[in-house]
């Protein structure tokens, strides 16, 4: 509690930052950022199928999904992919300032991701390009399943000032 002769200090928005910023030199190759696991149900697979529009009956009809070979409907790839969104990890909490774009990613789907799967997402750096007053950074992307199974991974790259 504060005394009433106790000065106050300025309110600073910047004090609520959930972790200290890094520079693009304090960054170093093998920081892991791991998102929380999250178990898909048929609700995100609902959502994700009204926000992409995408309506292939292997991502809804069961019956279908085994007519061609498939255990049950098979979670959209996009959808897997948004796992590895930065966004889910604390890493943009430690580009702050210095962020300027989300240059590109790719992936490689490597198993089938059905409702009640359990998804763990993780950023690994794994490349750090000072180019001038700028900065590249690549990340590894994973994502692992209840099984351990490595369902999907990929790479991201940043673009950050210096």
């Amino acid at each position: 509690m504060e005394n009433s002769n106790t000065k106050q200090a300025a309110f600073n928005p910047e004090d609520f930052s959930i972790v200290p910023a890094r520079s693009f030199d304090e960054l170093a190759v093998g920081d892991v950022f791991r998102a929380p696991s999250r178990t898909l149900t048929d609700a995100h697979a609902s959502a994700f199928q009204t926000v992409s529009c995408d309506n292939h009956p292997i991502h809804y009809d069961a019956e279908y999904a085994k007519r061609y070979g498939h255990e049950a409907p098979v979670v959209h790839g996009l959808q897997v992919l948004a796992f590895t969104a930065p966004g889910a990890t604390l890493l943009p909490h430690y580009f702050g300032k210095v962020f300027i774009s989300f240059l590109e990613l790719s992936c490689n789907f490597l198993k089938e991701v059905h409702s009640g799967d359990t998804l763990y997402s993780s950023l690994t750096i794994t490349d750090l390009s000072p180019q001038g007053d700028r900065g590249i950074v690549t990340t590894k992307v994973t994502v692992y399943n209840q099984k351990s199974e490595l369902v999907l991974e990929g790479q991201h790259k940043y673009l950050l000032k210096r």
